[in-house]
């Protein structure tokens, strides 16, 4: 089966994984890690059901996110060093919903340094905790919808995208696209592909089920 669990903030998806397998006594995989600030949807593996994660991986993914623009920091997020500062020019509505409508479609996105993916066999996050930084191809990558509102120094967004899209690197280069610079402070997934945050379950939900059905 492939459950559809909410992800709490302040926990990795490794420890969501490593808790459903506890549970279940099984082979246990996910589709798509989600950093440990962020919260919502972490779609589940469980025994053969892991075979259908190479598919699942895939479906598009949908966000809600917070950006906080005038400050930059080295892991694009909240969770990282401030790196720079810079003002804020005057953003209406207009101007923002101008600069977002360039987001959409198909483009080449750097993957970050603080990132899950590997090189050669190591967590790119793992180098950029030694502040070792190397040279990453560009990924292709699909903004389907992108719809955000200002409010000061404050943006948020909704997108929809494809698999292997950043937010993080979204917000920094949407607030570059504004003049300034910014970072990510709340980033919670709310899809992927027909798993939705509405029907998501906590761990002790899943536990409860999981008993029931297997008495």
């Amino acid at each position: 089966m492939l459950a559809n669990i909410y992800k709490p903030k302040d926990c990795s998806s490794f420890t969501v994984v490593k808790q459903i397998k506890k549970i279940t006594k099984q082979k246990v995989g996910h589709a798509g890690t989600l950093d440990p600030f962020a919260d919502g949807v972490l779609l589940i593996g469980i025994g053969t059901s892991t075979k259908l994660l190479t598919k699942a991986i895939q479906f598009d993914k949908s966000y809600q996110a917070t950006v906080k623009l005038g400050q930059k920091t080295d892991s694009m997020d909240l969770t990282g060093t401030i790196t720079d500062t810079a003002a804020i020019p005057s953003i209406s509505q207009e101007v923002l919903k101008k600069q977002t409508k360039e987001f959409i479609g198909e483009q080449l996105q750097r993957t970050p340094m603080f990132s899950a993916r590997k090189i050669d066999g190591v967590r790119l996050y793992k180098l950029a905790r030694k502040s070792i930084e190397i040279k990453t191809n560009p990924k292709m990558v699909t903004i389907f919808d992108l719809d955000c509102s200002i409010s000061h120094d404050i943006i948020e967004m909704n997108v929809t995208c494809s698999s292997g899209t950043y937010i993080r690197v979204l917000a920094e280069d949407l607030a570059d696209k504004l003049g300034t610079v910014g970072h990510l402070t709340h980033l919670t997934r709310t899809s992927i592909g027909e798993y939705s945050l509405k029907d998501s379950m906590t761990i002790d939900k899943f536990e409860e089920l999981w008993k029931s059905l297997n008495r």
